[in-house]
């Protein structure tokens, strides 16, 4: 008989985060468990979540393609769509990685503002050419009457630059770079009795705290 998913639990058991941890960098923490979940399916997969100008929060998955010298994080899309006008109205963020097997998550608050163009037309520019395409032929967040309409528009965009060697990057489409103001991080532990350990930002320095779980 197929197991209740909703009756499922599992004891954390794989590692520790212990008070060390308070005195180190978190830019330099987030990197090594992003290293841990190198072979984890999508480490770079997190959860961004806005709020919109009616206060209705929504959350998706996008891909982090950067952490700048500041250590603001970086991902691309599609500016015209739903998150892009939600971060028009409020940049505020909330940034979530779960790596679930890993008994991990880090979550992220910030402030997003966009990437420069230069650095969007640098990062749209190592994409394949499919994904390029697909930045022109989808029109984010906006209803289609069926999946062949998608994929007209798709075969359209590539018709229009099949005499291209370059495509070029669509205007609305671009970087955000989400500066943090305070991460925490999450290391799942026996009976429930978890590791939360948060730093906040305060002036120019990072103070780390350990919190109840």
């Amino acid at each position: 008989m197929t197991e209740n998913p909703l009756a499922h639990r599992l004891d954390y058991t794989l590692a520790e985060l212990d008070d060390d941890a308070l005195s180190a960098s978190p830019f330099e923490l987030l990197q090594q468990w992003l290293t841990d979940a190198a072979d984890q399916p999508e480490p770079n997969a997190m959860v961004v979540s806005t709020v919109d100008a009616e206060g209705r929060p929504t959350s998706r998955t996008v891909l982090l393609r950067g952490i700048d010298d500041d250590g603001a994080l970086w991902f691309f899309t599609n500016r015209d769509s739903r998150k892009g006008q939600a971060l028009a109205g409020n940049p505020a963020v909330s940034i979530l990685f779960p790596w679930y097997a890993l008994q991990r998550q880090v979550i992220v608050l910030g402030t997003a503002t966009p990437l420069p163009p230069e650095r969007d037309d640098a990062y749209f520019a190592s994409r394949p050419r499919g994904s390029q395409l697909s930045a022109w032929a989808s029109h984010q967040s906006e209803p289609v009457a069926s999946r062949a309409a998608l994929e007209e528009q798709m075969a359209e965009v590539t018709a229009r630059f099949a005499d291209d060697e370059v495509v070029p990057r669509p205007p609305h489409w671009g970087g955000y770079r989400v500066e943090p103001r305070e991460i925490e991080f999450w290391q799942g532990r026996r009976s429930r009795l978890h590791d939360r350990v948060v730093f906040t930002r305060d002036d120019d320095e990072w103070v780390g705290q350990r919190r109840q779980p």
